[in-house]
């Protein structure tokens, strides 16, 4: 047990605090910090990510704020802790291995390093049976991750979900774009005909996304996932967060991709 007083102002890094048992350690979170439920839903909220309310921030007088880049914008909250002089620790993952480091990166800060390879080895042996059961696939899907649809923005390059697309045997669909993320048109998704689309809008839950929003766009009825019914809204916080829910998000894809391997 730690005696830190933590905040985190990112839901990734809630999540990972969780996953290293540090949660009851924490005395406040961003707005969009909403799992696990039953543990962060009473703590003091301080706003959404882009725009922490820093007064109330430093009245929880905090000993380490985690913070991170993989939400856009939110290098201004970090110049603000800096200003403040307020002891914070920014993660930044891109890949499933710096997801991993970030674990370990975080349980050190925390105090509580013996922890980080637990955690570590249990995610690995989650992508090991996800790559033990893709191995026996018979195609290769390039699958469409839609993050926002106006303008669409999908992950490129350097981002987890190109990893987490190959870890189920198949290809994100805009792998070939360097960078983060991709602002994509219309004519670029049809013409390179994804097998596979899906829709995990950032910070819209998925009872709020219908598939039409999807399919009914102009042009849209001659890619193939459209056609063959191959179009799924996803719970964002499963593949949006670089935490270790994106390894249960992992366990469900490869099940989505080949139920025929079940």
């Amino acid at each position: 047990m730690t005696n830190l007083r933590i905040i985190s102002i990112c839901p990734s890094n809630t999540e990972l605090l969780d996953a290293l048992g540090l949660i009851d350690a924490v005395v406040g979170v961003d707005d969009y910090s909403d799992w696990p439920a039953e543990k962060v839903q009473h703590l003091p909220k301080l706003g959404p990510d882009l725009n922490i309310n820093m007064e109330r921030l430093v009245e929880l007088k905090p000993d380490l704020v985690i913070a991170s880049l993989s939400v856009p914008g939110m290098e201004k909250n970090v110049e603000r802790l800096q200003e403040l002089n307020i002891p914070h620790l920014v993660l930044n993952p891109k890949t499933i291995e710096e997801i991993y480091g970030d674990i370990v990166t975080l349980a050190e800060a925390c105090g509580v390093p013996e922890r980080a390879q637990r955690v570590v080895t249990e995610l690995q042996a989650k992508v090991q049976r996800v790559q033990e059961k893709a191995a026996a696939r018979k195609h290769s899907p390039k699958l469409y991750w839609e993050w926002w649809p106006r303008p669409i923005f999908t992950p490129g390059a350097l981002n987890w979900l190109t990893p987490i697309s190959e870890l189920v045997g198949g290809v994100n669909l805009f792998a070939d774009q360097p960078g983060d993320s991709y602002t994509a048109t219309h004519e670029e998704v049809i013409e390179r005909a994804p097998d596979y689309m899906f829709a995990v809008w950032c910070g819209v839950h998925a009872d709020k996304v219908k598939t039409s929003m999807i399919t009914d766009r102009v042009g849209y009825a001659a890619i193939p996932a459209v056609q063959n019914g191959r179009v799924y809204v996803l719970e964002e916080g499963l593949y949006c967060r670089p935490s270790q829910r994106l390894f249960q998000g992992l366990e469900e894809l490869v099940e989505l991709l080949y139920p025929e391997l079940s």
